[in-house]
């Protein structure tokens, strides 16, 4: 049926539901249940209610730690050529230089496929279309451990990896660390275990800096490394080219902890023709605390002979360093029974201390001991010991001093020093010797401001000076016999003086000085009343006990400052030439001490006069009056030059003469001979401060009999010269390198090496920072590490040939009783010239004029071979003549791999 109405079909069925719901409510029945009010009231919101906080539930809430993704952080990538997303894989394609970022970790590659589903990402190379060669290797970084290898397969769950042809850097400065002393680990296939373990497959490691091609490597078929601490591995092979070595170890341990750790220091091996085959310098290495460190070690002889050291080295910041160095050596020479044995025991202590100024500004402690057998470093066998043979003086000093800053403030100081002669084994201490010291005070005039006059500028000090000496032999040493011949002294110096100007351009010192000296023993002198002999012996008696004695003497001088200057114009070459004098006029005055000489008769009935206080400490007080008037003279001369530099605006400064003094005296109170001898030095610098040149010596005016004695007669009085030269000495110092003869425009600014190192290293082993009296040879020192193999492949540095030498000339002239001699000549010359690019040689000898010979001569002949360092010592001829042999690699984390060889040098009789 069809409604043809719409609207009429509408309001049918709106009446026809009315009409259903009004009959369903006719049917609906009512139930007989009587309504009841709720009990229950509301309560109303007050502010109390609002402010109520509900009761806990009694039921714990589950502490269970949920389960978190693997992903904790979001993944970034891109890609030069492309990032492509495949839902059918679930893959991330990544192509030219492609990169991905997650966390600590960094990834970047020629290829990168990353797998969004397993959390895996897998790197790789691209391969040149061009020329074949595969480009752009994987770099993978997490924190501070960093590979490069030719693929790579990475978790981002497990944080594993899978890594192919890995190569990374290992150095005592951490992962990564490029350098000399890196150490370079491959690997054909590495597994990563987590952060701080990995597993190697068909390793190699080496210090080369090619590691595409090392010149060595260590082969290991397995290992277990630990970045930054250690590499364990099975057995190890050392290859040469990529030709295996029979150095072999069925299992080796590579430590690689940064810092420093204790470990084993592997000896050298030899063999002595006077102590038989040995092992040498081995022993063990303590770091002790971040403060200190020690290092034990010992040598051994088949025939009996050893020796033991024992260094350590100590540093706190802002406080103090120093370092301790002592040696044994036990020397057994030939067998018992022959006739050339011989037993003997060798010490050396060497102690450096010194105080940061900052640790305490009013006491200091510092020490510097140097003291052993005199015939140490003469008989040592250490080679290292070779630069100080020529080192005739061992001297030690340890002080402590403290400051009273309170005004008047004072100074205390307690020293102990040491020097022995190492030819005459002599040797003189003094233990302690006590010092102290008052600042000068003015006490007619007020602390601040200026002082005017003579009244005001009136002082005084206060200096104590006490002194226990020791004279004792080497053989005496450390015995209770030193002390037989000690003396003990002390000193009480209270000097005064002012100053004034006198017409403006004149300064006046007028001064004086009390002494009081104090001794624990005097001597009486006398003939033997005992000795019936009528040519007795005088006798020295001892008297123990406290005595003093006193002098003092007034001194006055007056100096002034003569300025002239020589101009020759600006448009010459020297423009002036300035000339500064400083002449000077003083007096002294000592009078006589008498009362402090006693006298005795001799054998022939004449009196003796003498002092109680002879032979003491401090010496005895004068017997002759002095009244003397002194002269001086200070020279100083410069010019001005016309600078080479065309864009200079002033003209140049340069020394003509440092200094040039003169100096004599004349007294008035002498008998005879009152005119002093004219002392006279100076020192000059030429040739832009490449020439050194210092001299001095001495002018008599008197002459001299033909015993060689001066008598009251002037020299010129007897046919000779004004002044006769007495003595005189000269030293000249030059040195000169590859740029000396180069124009300033045309030196190489790279050609200056740094040697701060290699002089500490000199200084330390005693010897000379110039190499004039020669330099050790220490097997681990001098290896070749300062150049860069970028610079010596650069054809240019073929061309530059760099040189350096140092000349040192010396000569004495003695003509006191007109003997007219010199009394030493000798010409000292050190330098180093690179033959080739990776040849170098170092040399020191000496010619000695007056013994026409040879002193100390040494050459060192070193080749540069990349990872490795071949060097050869030589001392051709004289006592310490021998040569060494060494081989090695230049790394110090490899530097046990070596060979060496040595001949025994020769020693000579003391």
């Amino acid at each position: 049926m069809r409604a043809n109405n719409p609207s009429f079909l509408l309001l049918l069925i709106a009446v026809l539901a009315m009409v259903s719901a009004k009959a369903q409510e006719d049917r609906v029945v009512p139930l007989p249940i009587r309504p009841i009010n709720d009990s229950i009231t509301a309560p109303i919101l007050t502010e109390e209610l609002l402010n109520n906080k509900p009761e806990n539930d009694s039921i714990q809430k589950d502490t269970t730690v949920q389960k978190q993704g693997f992903l904790l952080d979001k993944i970034k990538y891109k890609a030069k050529d492309y990032a492509r997303l495949s839902q059918k894989d679930n893959k991330i394609y990544l192509y030219n230089e492609a990169e991905v970022y997650y966390q600590d970790t960094e990834l970047k590659a020629g290829i990168i496929i990353l797998d969004y589903v397993k959390n895996e990402v897998y790197a790789g190379r691209i391969k040149d279309t061009v020329s074949g060669e595969y480009t752009q290797l994987p770099y993978f970084k997490q924190g501070t451990q960093e590979v490069i290898p030719d693929s790579i397969r990475f978790n981002f769950d497990t944080q594993k990896a899978l890594i192919w042809n890995s190569r990374t850097e290992q150095s005592s400065g951490g992962i990564g660390s490029v350098g000399v002393d890196a150490m370079k680990v491959l690997a054909e296939i590495t597994k990563k275990e987590n952060d701080s373990v990995y597993f190697l497959r068909r390793g190699k490691i080496t210090t080369s800096k090619d590691t595409l091609d090392p010149d060595y490597y260590i082969l290991i078929n397995k290992a277990k490394f630990v970045p930054g601490k250690k590499i364990i591995a099975g057995f190890s092979n050392m290859y040469l080219v990529d030709v295996p070595t029979p150095i072999a170890l069925p299992f080796a341990y590579f430590p690689l902890s940064a810092g420093r750790t204790g470990g084993l220091m592997f000896p050298s091996f030899g063999n002595d023709p006077q102590r038989g085959y040995f092992l040498q310098n081995g022993g063990y290495y303590f770091p002790i605390s971040e403060y200190v460190d020690l290092n034990l070690l010992g040598s051994f002889y088949t025939n009996g002979s050893y020796d033991f050291r024992i260094q350590s080295v100590y540093t706190k910041r802002y406080k103090f360093r120093g370092n301790i160095n002592f040696r044994f050596e036990n020397l057994i020479r030939s067998q018992p029974g022959f006739d050339d044995f011989s037993r003997s025991t060798l010490y050396n202590l060497q102690i450096s201390h010194q105080q940061d100024a900052k640790a305490n500004p009013n006491s200091r402690f510092a020490a510097s001991v140097n003291l052993g057998s005199s015939n140490y470093f003469a008989q040592s066998a250490n080679q290292v010991n070779l630069a100080n043979t020529q080192n005739n003086n061992l001297s030690s000093s340890i002080s402590y001093s403290k400051t009273f800053p309170e005004y008047p403030s004072v100074n205390v100081s307690l020293t102990a020093t040491h020097n022995q002669n190492t030819n005459t084994e002599a040797i003189n201490m003094t233990l302690p010797t006590l010092q102290g010291s008052m600042e000068r005070i003015f006490p007619f005039a007020k602390r601040e401001g200026t002082k005017k006059g003579a009244i005001q500028n009136f002082n005084l000090q206060y200096n104590v000076n006490a002194r226990n000496q020791i004279s004792t032999t080497d053989s005496l040493f450390l015995t209770n016999r030193m002390f037989d011949n000690a003396r003990f002294g002390a000193t009480h110096r209270l000097p005064f003086t002012t100053n004034f100007k006198v017409a403006k351009y004149f300064s006046v010192s007028v001064g004086g000085t009390y002494e009081d000296i104090w001794t624990l023993e005097t001597f009486e002198r006398g003939l033997d009343p005992d000795d019936p002999d009528s040519n007795r012996e005088v006798v020295l008696d001892t008297i123990n006990g406290f005595d003093r004695f006193n002098r003092y003497g007034l001194n006055a001088s007056i100096g002034t400052t003569l300025y002239g200057t020589f101009n020759f114009g600006e448009d010459k070459k020297i423009q002036a030439i300035r000339h500064q004098i400083r002449p000077s006029i003083g007096w002294g005055y000592t009078p006589s001490f008498e009362q402090f000489y006693d006298s005795y008769t001799d054998n022939n009935g004449e009196e003796v006069l003498y002092s109680r206080f002879e032979g003491t400490l401090n010496g005895a007080p004068s017997l002759n009056k002095a009244n003397s008037i002194s002269f001086s003279v200070q020279n100083q001369l410069e010019a001005k030059v016309r600078d080479k530099d065309s864009t200079a605006t002033e003209p140049k400064k340069i020394q003509l003469l440092s200094n040039l003094n003169f100096a004599t005296s004349y007294n008035f109170e002498a008998d005879s001979l009152k005119l002093a001898p004219v002392s006279f030095n100076g020192g000059t610098t030429l040739f832009d401060r490449k020439l050194s040149i210092n001299f001095s010596g001495s002018l008599d005016p008197y002459t001299v009999d033909n015993n060689g004695r001066r008598i009251n007669t002037f020299n010129v009085d007897a046919g000779g010269s004004l002044l006769r030269l007495t003595r005189a000495s000269i030293n000249l110092g030059y040195s000169l390198d590859s740029n000396t003869f180069k124009k300033k425009k045309d030196k190489d600014p790279d050609s200056q090496e740094d040697e701060d190192a290699e002089d500490l290293y000199r200084a330390q082993s005693g010897g000379r920072t110039d190499d004039l009296l020669g330099f050790g040879n220490d097997p681990v020192y001098g290896r070749d590490t300062k150049k860069d193999d970028s610079d010596i492949e650069n054809p240019a540095y073929a061309n530059k040939t760099p040189w350096d030498m140092r000349l040192a000339f010396t000569t004495s002239y003695l003509n006191s009783n007109r003997q007219n001699e010199f009394s030493n000549a000798s010409l000292m010359f050190s330098g180093n010239l690179e033959l080739t690019p990776r040849w170098s040689m170092r040399f020191s000898s000496g010619y000695d004029f007056k013994n026409q010979g040879f002193t100390l001569t040494q050459f060192n002949f070193t080749r540069n071979l990349k990872s490795f360092d071949l060097r050869f010592d030589w001392v051709p001829f004289g006592r310490n003549q021998r040569w060494y042999f060494f081989i090695g690699i230049s790394s110090s984390l490899l530097q046990d791999l070596k060979w060496e060889n040595r001949s025994q040098r020769r020693l000579g009789s003391r």
